[in-house]
């Protein structure tokens, strides 16, 4: 039986698509030119934490409703923007790090250009907040995807290494 997708839900389709197209090629590009900076994988990926947590410090501090913390209150948006901040962060964190460790040294330029598309896609991701699904769809997409293939990379590369491959 078909189903019609809701206008919230074609809107995601459309801004996960794009982010998946846009995805794949900065981290390749890089890899193939190598001359991304490295220094980037530890400030670039907490960014949007650091901003986050300050955002939400002044927004609690002005907001009657949030001031006593989302463990005391029901609290706003702000503090579940703040969660999956958190939540990103760690796991693109990780996956980098661990990409790192596992990827032989050509592959090492995804990693800087897959945490440029990751503080574009926390831009964007906070800036469609409010508007809904489809508006964070795109944010989304280019936070998700530039973490899980080289997740899903450095799984190959590790399990190709272990297997003598």
């Amino acid at each position: 039986m078909p189903r019609t997708l809701s206008p919230a839900q074609r809107g995601v389709l459309l801004g996960m698509g794009a982010g998946l197209l846009l995805s794949p090629g900065a981290p390749a590009l890089a890899v193939v030119r190598s001359r991304a900076p490295r220094d980037t994988l530890a400030c670039g990926t907490l960014l949007p934490l650091l901003l986050s947590i300050g955002a939400l410090a002044k927004h609690r501090f002005f907001t009657p409703e949030d001031i006593d913390g989302s463990g005391l209150v029901a609290g706003t948006q702000k503090a579940a923007l703040l969660q999956n901040t958190l939540e990103q962060t760690v796991l693109a964190a990780v996956v980098y790090a661990g990409f790192a460790a596992a990827a032989p040294p050509r592959f090492r330029g995804a990693i800087p250009a897959a945490v440029v598309l990751f503080l574009a896609g926390r831009l964007l991701f906070a800036r469609g907040y409010a508007s809904g699904a489809s508006a964070r769809a795109p944010g989304f997409a280019l936070t998700v995807y530039p973490t899980d293939i080289p997740a899903v990379s450095g799984v190959a590369f590790l399990t190709t290494g272990l297997l003598g491959g």
